[in-house]
């Protein structure tokens, strides 16, 4: 990305840059990919509040062999389909360890996204259109913070992108309606990924109403595919053959199983999850603006830097009656919309718009990217950035009260990574002048990533995963069963002793009153782990034999079963699960823990201790 007019040195580093990655434009972009992507690869464990869950349920469908159904921590996880948690599982066992095997799936959905969107841009316009997209999108601060994070939004961006590459090969391209077939395929795999892999059905009535009158709209001079209603049934049928590939056995055994769980499953899935979850979401409840004003202006940065230069250039385009602008563009804004009309949003609902903004601004980016005025912003955002974080160290440093209370909340200190965050970026900036703010900014972002993935990690890797608390816990109750309840999924990763749980989604008391009637049935044996807050809460649990023990940011208190002799139990409040994880030696292994201790043989209730349970 180049700007008009530089001075002699920015411009002729900028220009060698350029040429040498346009001599090989594929190796490249995936290069340099991988370079952002990958940096620090292997040196964290899953952090919350998604990843834990994920790579929990695929560790599990690896050392049970239970791969239909995913379960967490031993019951039924209902809230997303399966096949994230496949590909997790696997590149987890084939790889070894769970450090590499949780983040593949979202690196590879990072990967294919970035090739299905240059490949569809070097098919509509030229080489160098997609070269530069691709830059763009490598660019963009979702795109590599979703490739980094094991959430599925990456990898059902993948499914969704295959489905747009598929249907736009027929739409735009005219390459037949196989090419269609495929994509609605792939949007089945999207389906059964995250439920929305439909999304780039969006731009159907767009393409439908654009054969109607296809004299008038043209895609690079020819006409737009046409796509007849037989046509339009089979690609429908190749959609809903995934989805029934996975549902229909499942709504099989859930019909003839008496297990009112997969019954629960069933209607979770399929009902719940998706019609109730968008028109009437009961969490990550936010304003209709909310992507408008709180997402995107951060998440597709710097490429909206170009935004003050569309409006004349898509005008010009829209004159023309180009669908290679008009379609991805109108896809992209569909796909905003529809997520803002749901009154539940997460910033990464958006992602799969953002590829398709850039395949539509992608015969636009080239000139853009030679404009004195776009390099002059980027300078200005490169700069902007770089002092806020070399400001924020220098304080912390010198122990501004507010930065020193952030260090001591999350427990760590950053002043160092920040300091070498903002101390290069000004550099760059003074090296590269405002005329080469484009290249400041392009290096510096691959500093952030560089430095994010190694000392950031290094930083907040023993804040956000408990192993250092579950090694306490296991020796202070000498490896015997422990109860979580209301438990969260990143310390049934690192238990290393067998716990049990009452159900993710029971209410409070009745886990409670179940946890009670386990702990008495051998008090002498069994432990529980409770925040203190909930233990005092609980009045009846014998505070004085509580064993504190402390994270970066919170505190729990270990009890003994004898803790609740005082307590009123229930054996049929609530289900008892045991996190199989917590009992396998090949979850040990994988996620780098001891052997499991001997007492695991003690995992499952005698027949004695369920009478036992029965009659507290």
């Amino acid at each position: 990305m180049r700007a008009q007019g530089q001075t002699a040195p920015s411009r002729e580093v900028s220009e060698r840059l350029y040429h040498q990655l346009m001599r090989h434009p594929w190796w490249s972009l995936t290069l340099l990919y991988l370079l952002v992507s990958t940096i620090g690869l292997g040196m964290r464990m899953p952090w919350p509040a998604d990843e834990p869950r994920f790579a929990l349920n695929g560790l599990e469908m690896w050392v049970t062999g239970d791969w239909w159904l995913p379960h967490r921590a031993g019951e039924l996880y209902p809230d997303k389909p399966p096949i994230f948690m496949w590909l997790s599982g696997l590149a987890t066992g084939l790889t070894g360890d769970i450090r590499l095997g949780f983040a593949l799936p979202s690196l590879l959905g990072g990967l294919a996204t970035l090739g299905l969107s240059v490949d569809l841009i070097r098919r509509l316009h030229v080489r160098r259109s997609a070269f530069i997209a691709g830059l763009w999108l490598i660019a963009s601060l979702q795109f590599v913070l979703q490739a980094r994070t094991a959430q599925i939004d990456m990898l059902v961006t993948a499914f969704i992108l295959l489905g747009i590459w598929g249907m736009l090969r027929h739409a735009l391209l005219n390459d037949g309606p196989r090419y269609f077939y495929l994509g609605c395929f792939a949007m089945g795999l999207g389906i059964i990924t995250k439920g929305v892999g439909f999304l780039p059905l969006l731009m159907l009535p767009l393409w439908l109403m654009t054969m109607r009158r296809s004299s008038r709209w043209r895609s690079g001079g020819q006409r737009t595919g046409r796509l007849s209603p037989r046509q339009l049934l089979i690609g429908l049928g190749w959609l809903l053959l995934a989805p029934l590939a996975w549902a229909g056995p499942m709504l099989v055994m859930s019909l003839i199983s008496s297990n009112p769980e997969l019954a629960a499953y069933r209607n979770n899935i399929l009902l719940k999850q998706t019609a109730q979850r968008y028109t009437e979401s009961w969490h990550h409840l936010k304003p209709w603006h909310y992507f408008i004003t709180s997402v995107i202006p951060w998440a597709w940065m710097p490429l909206l830097l170009t935004l003050p230069w569309w409006p004349k250039a898509l005008l010009r385009r829209f004159a023309r009656r180009d669908l290679r602008v008009l379609l991805p563009l109108t896809g992209a804004l569909l796909i905003v919309v529809f997520f803002s009309l749901s009154p539940g949003k997460r910033g990464v609902y958006v992602l799969p718009a953002l590829p398709l903004l850039v395949i539509g601004l992608s015969p636009l980016l080239p000139g853009l990217s030679r404009r004195l005025g776009l390099a002059r912003l980027a300078f200005g955002l490169c700069a902007l950035l770089s002092s806020t974080f070399l400001l924020a160290a220098i304080l912390g440093v010198f122990g501004l009260p507010a930065l020193t209370h952030l260090a001591e909340k999350e427990g760590l200190v950053p002043w160092g990574w920040w300091g070498l965050l903002g101390a290069s970026g000004l550099a760059l900036c003074v090296g590269l002048k405002p005329r080469g703010g484009l290249l400041a900014l392009g290096l510096w972002l691959v500093m952030f990533w560089g430095l994010w993935g190694t000392w950031g990690a290094r930083l907040m890797d023993p804040v956000r995963n408990p192993a250092v608390l579950m090694s306490q816990v296991a020796e202070q109750s000498h490896f015997e069963a422990l109860a979580i309840p209301d438990f969260r999924e990143q310390y049934i990763l690192q238990a290393q002793q067998p716990v049990w749980h009452f159900g993710y989604k029971t209410p409070d008391a009745a886990q409670f009153a179940r946890l009670f009637a386990w702990l008495k049935a051998e008090p002498e044996t069994r432990w529980t782990l409770l925040t203190p807050k909930v233990l005092a809460r609980n009045a009846c649990l014998d505070a004085t034999q509580a064993v504190v023990l402390s994270e970066p940011d919170e505190h729990w208190a270990l009890l003994p079963g004898t803790a609740a002799m005082a307590c009123l139990g229930d054996v049929e409040a609530a289900p008892l699960y045991l996190a199989p994880t917590s009992v396998s030696d090949e979850a040990a292994r994988l996620i780098g823990l001891p052997a499991r201790h001997s007492t695991r043989a003690r995992t499952q209730p005698s027949s004695q201790t369920q009478v036992q349970e029965r009659d507290q």
